[in-house]
């Protein structure tokens, strides 16, 4: 099958960002297929987002095109249903399905009433998912993932469904070789941070026993072809401006890249910055995306943009840099369309 995908290194996101028309799902996976793409993401929401919803539409429209969650949650739903989710999207596709897992953002655990996921409470998800996905019978189980005193899928039940860690955390990067198939990293790392990333994935796999060649690495590259400065400001200033507000979030991208944490600091105690009213990509106006821009350093938006030729290096760099795979972030499949052709010369 991947023979007769022309670019199965390269995939983008279905309904990137905030939606209300969860509908265009169809033609933008039909059109990542057409295009040539291996693979698309979904970024799960909730609200009109649903994971199992939206895959299930995406890979009843096309024949090819894998589709991965980027990300659910392993505790939003009953173990149970997840694995059952999982399963019909696999038999449904003929095994294009790939599931995409986050531990999810704190504050929101909290509001919905969830614990948090800790590195025990992931692993004991993943034997579950496995085993019953292999047929196995889970009878007696008492632990993080609940009181569970028997589940079957049925003994005909053998399905392998790729498992993807989605995160950037140093240390979360060496759990994920551990105990997962693939990797899907974060906007802005740079080529030095990428290489610590792939360093880090396969320290933790070798350390488990497990082959690093194994375990996959998809980097996320933001991508503007010929970006005017309003686009510049709404794609890659805004967007790492919101990562930098979060409490917690940014240091990851700064512990992974080795950037200076002052530089976050001065952010936080602009003035502007301290009175936005929420995400700055949501509210900012142009203005004071212009005066937030001056508190980002030009390095800590590494990015493809320019030409497309210039777009399409900067792709095959994160290839060159260990990616297995390049998530295209922040343009539809008609904006970088263009770029494609490049990449193919």
């Amino acid at each position: 099958m991947a023979d007769s995908i022309p670019f199965p290194e390269l995939s983008c996101y279905l309904l990137p960002g905030h939606t209300t028309t969860p509908a265009d799902a169809i033609a933008e996976a039909q059109q990542a297929e057409s295009l040539g793409l291996g693979k698309v993401w979904l970024s799960e929401r909730f609200d009109v987002k649903d994971a199992g919803v939206i895959c299930s539409a995406a890979l009843a429209v096309t024949r090819n095109l894998r589709v991965a969650t980027a990300a659910t949650n392993l505790h939003t739903r009953h173990p149970m249903v997840l694995a059952t989710m999982c399963a019909s999207l696999h038999y449904l596709s003929g095994g294009r399905f790939e599931l995409g897992l986050a531990r999810g953002i704190g504050i929101r655990n909290q509001l919905m009433g969830l614990d948090g996921v800790s590195n025990s409470h992931m692993i004991e998800g993943l034997e579950l998912l496995r085993s019953l996905w292999r047929g196995e019978k889970v009878m007696g189980h008492d632990g993080a993932m609940g009181n569970l005193p028997y589940l079957s899928m049925g003994d005909w039940m053998n399905a392998t469904i790729p498992i993807h860690f989605v995160g950037f955390g140093p240390r979360s990067l060496r759990f994920a070789g551990a105990h997962f198939d693939g990797v899907h990293l974060h906007t802005f790392i740079t080529d030095a941070g990428l290489r610590k990333a792939k360093a880090l994935v396969e320290e933790g796999a070798v350390q488990a026993g497990r082959d690093p060649g194994d375990v996959k690495i998809y980097s996320v590259l933001a991508t503007a072809l010929n970006p005017d400065r309003e686009d510049y400001l709404r794609k890659f200033v805004a967007r790492m401006a919101t990562y930098m507000q979060a409490p917690g979030y940014a240091e990851l991208l700064i512990a992974l890249n080795d950037w200076d944490p002052a530089v976050l600091e001065a952010f936080r105690a602009n003035e502007t910055v301290a009175s936005m009213p929420g995400g700055i990509d949501s509210v900012a106006s142009l203005e004071q995306l212009e005066e937030i821009s001056a508190l980002i350093p030009e390095e800590w938006l590494p990015a493809a943009s320019g030409s497309a030729q210039e777009c399409a290096a900067a792709w095959r760099n994160q290839l060159d840099n260990g990616a297995d795979g390049v998530v295209i972030h922040g343009s539809t499949p008609s904006e970088f369309a263009p770029v494609l052709e490049a990449y193919r010369a």
